[in-house]
């Protein structure tokens, strides 16, 4: 997929045409130190909404808008001690390039991800089998689904549908809670009555846990996160970012 690229638009300000008497000199310039102060203001404001947003995700605090995304400067973090037996993986084993996403299947920068990185990351790298991609669970406390959503991708698991799972909570949303995930599971053939066992039980949540754990530990901080052979990349960068990094790694 091509790179979306972004632009800022601003709506125009509406003023009224209706016509108005001339002011006192005295109300002049009142009127002017007001309207000096409030233009101030709002460039003091926006200078640090600006520089604290996050427009690829990668924090804790979803962020409002949409620019270009800045990329992160890589931060080597071992990552051998994170890769486990019951990991879902997706590429060849052997890969000499491992990415370790830590992803929430509710988080918009993560669905952005998705939709328009992953796609190329497989064609040009996973399935070539110079990349692995490796899938851990970090739903954020102020998504409400996304911990059950978790939890779904985990008990289809069990039944071999992790990535189809995957793709159906990024492509149809989580919205509609768990009911949603059930009729997902339909939709994928699994066994209904241990799916929906597996996911009301809640016997996956200390498996999500875990892996929020291990990306702590590892300075994910928000979602979507990356290790790329512990190169950290943090948020919904473009497809170049990742390229550069792997390409790195690759020579």
């Amino acid at each position: 997929m091509e790179e979306q690229k972004t632009e800022w638009k601003e709506e125009p300000v509406q003023t009224s045409q209706v016509n108005k008497a001339p002011s006192a000199p005295g109300k002049l310039k009142s009127d002017n130190f007001w309207k000096i102060t409030t233009v101030v203001l709002i460039a003091v404001l926006a200078f640090f909404a600006f520089r604290d947003g996050n427009p690829t995700g990668g924090t804790v605090v979803d962020t409002v808008g949409d620019t270009q995304p800045t990329p992160t400067k890589p931060t080597k973090v071992a990552f051998e001690g994170l890769i486990n037996n019951d990991d879902h993986i997706k590429g060849e084993k052997k890969a000499p390039v491992t990415i370790i996403e830590w992803s929430d299947f509710e988080c918009p920068f993560c669905g952005r991800f998705y939709t328009e990185t992953l796609g190329q990351i497989e064609e040009q790298y996973i399935k070539t089998g110079k990349v692995k991609l490796i899938y851990k669970d970090f739903p954020l406390s102020f998504h409400p689904q996304a911990q059950k959503a978790a939890e779904a991708s985990e008990c289809a698991a069990d039944q071999e549908k992790f990535w189809e799972m995957h793709d159906l909570l990024f492509e149809k949303g989580v919205q509609g809670g768990v009911a949603s995930f059930k009729q997902f599971a339909k939709e994928l053939s699994l066994n209904s009555a241990k799916f929906d066992n597996c996911l009301d039980s809640g016997e996956k949540a200390g498996e999500v846990q875990k892996d929020m754990a291990d990306g702590g530990k590892s300075g994910i901080q928000g979602t979507p996160g990356f290790l790329i052979n512990g190169e950290l990349v943090s948020g919904a960068q473009p497809f170049t970012v990742f390229q550069q990094v792997i390409d790195a790694e690759l020579n």
